[in-house]
């Protein structure tokens, strides 16, 4: 049956191949400077614009044909799958670079806003512990004020007081002048002086509370 077909191919490619004009067309010759397309005579013929050479194929030489375009297909199919993998990988890669450049981000961000929380508060820190001194200096100068004017209260009082008693003594001197001493002839006029500035009403002005 294989021969039989091999013969009519044959027969058909050699009238191609005449030097006789069918339907108006002129058939050129073999051009050698063009490939050689060797097909199986029992598959269509495929017209690739090489010089068509058809033959028989052993059933052996079509297993081989079979499994190379099976391999081919196979070792096609391996490299579209490898750059597949790669392509993913490749994603997967560039997917986790950018997701560690945004925790990085976001990283620097919370530090940046922990960085800036913190001097926040370390300075109202310094402030609040700006304005306890500030309140405790001005406690202590209220205190020390306070206790000055106190002081100069008591001192005042006790200078007053001496005073007083310096008069009072001063006076019970005189009084005592005068009882002891004013009977006496040298001493009545003074005595006399005495008595007048001692019975003059005395304008005492109070000592203030300590």
């Amino acid at each position: 049956m294989n021969k039989n077909i091999t013969a009519v191919l044959l027969l058909v490619l050699a009238a191609g191949c005449s030097t006789k004009p069918q339907d108006g067309a002129y058939e050129s010759s073999m051009d050698p400077t063009r490939k050689v397309s060797e097909q199986d005579c029992t598959r269509p013929i495929v017209d690739d614009g090489g010089n068509l050479m058809c033959r028989e194929v052993t059933e052996a030489e079509r297993r081989a044909k079979i499994a190379e375009e099976e391999r081919q297909a196979r070792a096609r199919r391996e490299t579209e799958e490898r750059a597949a993998r790669e392509r993913l990988e490749r994603e997967r890669a560039e997917q986790l670079a950018l997701e560690e450049a945004a925790r990085m981000q976001r990283a620097a961000e919370e530090e940046r806003l922990a960085a800036e929380r913190r001097r926040l508060e370390a300075e109202a820190a310094r402030k609040a512990q700006e304005e306890r001194e500030r309140q405790e200096r001005a406690e202590a100068e209220a205190l020390a004020r306070q206790r000055a004017e106190q002081e100069a209260r008591e001192a005042a009082a006790r200078e007053c007081r001496r005073l007083e008693q310096e008069r009072s003594d001063g006076r019970a001197l005189l009084e005592n002048f005068v009882a002891n001493y004013g009977k006496v002839e040298e001493f009545k006029e003074i005595a006399g002086q005495i008595t007048a500035f001692l019975n003059k009403a005395r304008k005492v002005k109070p000592c203030p509370p300590a």
